[in-house]
């Protein structure tokens, strides 16, 4: 994937997010979500051979992305 379109990926992600969810209360919910999608995107990682879809890595790399953004928009 070209750098500019994931970078846009990302961003895109964020912006959606940001549109159907209400800004991060703390730092402690901020980083649970941030967990959880590192939790989905470790799954799809070390799914057995064979079994990886990279587009669902991919998509998971992309949600974990736009939480760490809302992460510093919402709270830092």
């Amino acid at each position: 994937m070209l750098k500019d379109k994931a970078r846009q990926k990302v961003v895109n992600e964020s912006l959606r997010a940001s549109s159907l969810y209400s800004p991060f209360k703390s730092y402690h919910e901020g980083i649970a979500i941030i967990r959880e999608e590192y939790l989905e995107l470790e799954k799809e990682v070390f799914r057995s051979y064979g079994e990886q879809d990279l587009i669902k890595i991919a998509n998971e790399a992309t949600h974990l992305g736009a939480m760490a953004i809302r992460f510093l928009e919402d709270l830092c």
